[in-house]
Formats: C-alpha cells, sequence, structure tokens
C-alpha cells in the first residue's frame, strides 16, 4: 500500500506521470507533481482536489534543479519522499544520418541523465533519513529501449540506459530496503504519441495484439503497484506494459 507515503513524480504534467499522481493520491499517498511545465503540473495538482499535494518547477537534466526541489519536499513534508517515479521524457526524432548531436545529447540529457540524477538525489536523501525500507523508485523506460525504432536512435538508446541503470541501482540500494524497477511501456495514448500521423499510428496497432493502444492510466496502475508495498519482493525488474508488442 502507498498511504501516508510522500511520492516524487518527474513528467507529471501530462500523459502517464499525471495518471500516476492521481492514482497514487487516490491511494493516499502525499503527491509531489514535478515537471518543467510548471502550469501543467499545478492542474495536475488542483485535479486531485487536496491541499496536501505539492507542484515544483523541475528540470530533470539540471542537477541543481532536482536537488532543490527535494529540499522544498521536504520542507514541506519534513520527509524525503520514498516513492520515486522517473516519467519525464522527451524525444527528437530524426534518422542516424541526419541525427544532430545536439538532439542527440538532449535526448540523453532528459531521459537517462535525468533519471540518474534523480535517483541519486532521492536515495541520498533516503538513506540520510534512515527510512529505506519500504521505499521504491519506478523507472519509466520503453519497449523501444528493448527492440529499438527507426527514426529513434536516441531515444531507443536513452530508454535501453534506463533499463541498465534500473538493474544496477537495484543491486546497490537493495541493502538499504530500497527496491527499484522499471516499467516499458508500448504505444500508448499521450501527447508524445499524439503527433505521430494516423497512417503511422494505424501500422503500429496492426502489430499490436491486442489492436489496440494502450491508455496511460493501464501504465500507471502497474507503476502504482510497483511503488506499493504488494510488490516487496520485486526488485530490479523491468515490466513490459505493451498490449503484447514486443
Amino acid at each position: 500500500m502507498v498511504a501516508g507515503k510522500v511520492a516524487f513524480v518527474t513528467g507529471a504534467g501530462s500523459g502517464i506521470g499525471r495518471e500516476v499522481c492521481r492514482i497514487l493520491a487516490k491511494q493516499g499517498a502525499k503527491v509531489i507533481a514535478a515537471d518543467r511545465n510548471l502550469e501543467n503540473a499545478t492542474n495536475t495538482i488542483t485535479s486531485l482536489n487536496d491541499p496536501g499535494h505539492l507542484a515544483l518547477n523541475v528540470e530533470v537534466s539540471n542537477e541543481q534543479s532536482i536537488q532543490q526541489a527535494f529540499k522544498s519536499a521536504i520542507n514541506k513534508y519534513l520527509t524525503p519522499p520514498t516513492i520515486i517515479v522517473n516519467s519525464a521524457g522527451i524525444t527528437r526524432d530524426q534518422f542516424i544520418l541526419k541525427l544532430s548531436n545536439e538532439d542527440f545529447a538532449k535526448v540523453l540529457d532528459v531521459n537517462l541523465k535525468g533519471t540518474f540524477y534523480v535517483i541519486q538525489t532521492a536515495v541520498k536523501e533516503i538513506v540520510n533519513a534512515n527510512i529505506g525500507i519500504g521505499s521504491s523508485i519506478v523507472n519509466v523506460s520503453s519497449i523501444i529501449g528493448k527492440t529499438g525504432n527507426m527514426g529513434q536512435a536516441n531515444y531507443a538508446a536513452s530508454k535501453a540506459g534506463v533499463i541498465a541503470l534500473t538493474q544496477t541501482a537495484s543491486l546497490e540500494f537493495g541493502q538499504f530496503g530500497i527496491r527499484v524497477n522499471a516499467v516499458l511501456p508500448g504505444f500508448i495514448e499521450t501527447p508524445m504519441t499524439e503527433t505521430v500521423p494516423d497512417n503511422v499510428k494505424q501500422l503500429f496497432i496492426q502489430k499490436i495484439p491486442l489492436h489496440r493502444m494502450g491508455k496511460p492510466e493501464e501504465v500507471a496502475e502497474v507503476i502504482t503497484f510497483l511503488a506499493s508495498s504488494k510488490s516487496s519482493y520485486i526488485n530490479g525488474a523491468s515490466i513490459e506494459v505493451t498490449g503484447g508488442l514486443h
């Protein structure tokens, strides 16, 4: 269960991150919605109808921004968050031969380095407060991190890195009672996929055994399970939420 716990969710302004906030709050957690767009994060918190939650402007690729966010969280709740959900992510799609160094680096900075910064900052605070037992980190990777995808070399590399980072972190932090797992969403109805042309969407859907796109809440339910005590012996796992797409 997650009742009474403090949860820190990046990418909380929309899509999967917003649904994670909604479900965690519904189950009794205090939620910190972190997003680079403060208005979107605030909208997420407003929708929860509870003044006990918190919206923060966070740029995950900036270590100082993350550290300041955790200071704000601890000031409000008098304890570090013990549920961490790394849902922030971006795409800069292009074929490898046309992909700029800037767009390659930016995607890795947000998707991979940002996840690393949040994990490192969070675990330091959790360990210093001696509250590791029962803590849970859930990283949002992607099935693309396993399969690759044309035009998404940077995204695929970043999400593959998240899987490896998750596995390594689970080995290092188990001694503190902190579990680290990943979810690998497939083709989900989010702002990130809204820009995909309909004909391309249909090609993807034809490859999915369930013949439909996933909904953000279907991923968020799995994340909430991994964040809760119901998954207390799951550690270092990467769980696919793809409708059968491989």
